[in-house]
């Protein structure tokens, strides 16, 4: 059920992010339409410059959020017993979720942390299982469940 919940919550995360681009690109399209309608000479050409810069920097943004996307849509419910995209992780420390790293999620009963199996703990929870032992900032951490 939790996973559920976290599942929906990381996409609804992206889609929230993607919007806000979305909106972002279409001011930034505009002002490139209304840079191109000036004639002021060097000033015309840094706007536009500037405008292409922002244009580049929201398509690398765009592109970011389409991978995170494409890692949300490999993720089942089903439930795991080792450190996998998917995984629910808890531990004698905090719980962890196999998604892609969107912070913290505050359920009504649970505190998870989501983070993206790349994260540097990411990758030390993938391929443990319950009662395995890990090692992060030197500080031993216990895998309790893994759901």
């Amino acid at each position: 059920m939790i996973k559920g919940e976290l599942l929906a919550y990381c996409k609804q995360f992206v889609r929230g992010k993607l919007q806000n681009l979305n909106n972002r690109i279409q001011e930034v399209n505009q002002a490139l339409l209304s840079e191109t309608k000036s004639t002021a000479g060097d000033k015309h050409e840094t706007g536009r410059a500037m405008v292409q810069l922002e244009r580049e920097k929201l398509g690398s943004q765009l592109a970011e959020l389409e991978k995170m996307e494409k890692v949300l849509a490999r993720i089942s419910e089903t439930p795991n017993t080792i450190g996998a995209l998917g995984s629910l992780v808890v531990t004698d420390k905090a719980t962890y979720y196999l998604s892609i790293s969107v912070g913290q999620y505050k359920g009504e009963k649970h505190t998870v942390y989501c983070i993206s199996t790349a994260s540097p703990i990411g990758k030390l929870l993938l391929g443990k299982k319950a009662g395995d032992c890990i090692e992060f900032n030197g500080k031993p951490i216990t895998i309790k469940t893994i759901y």
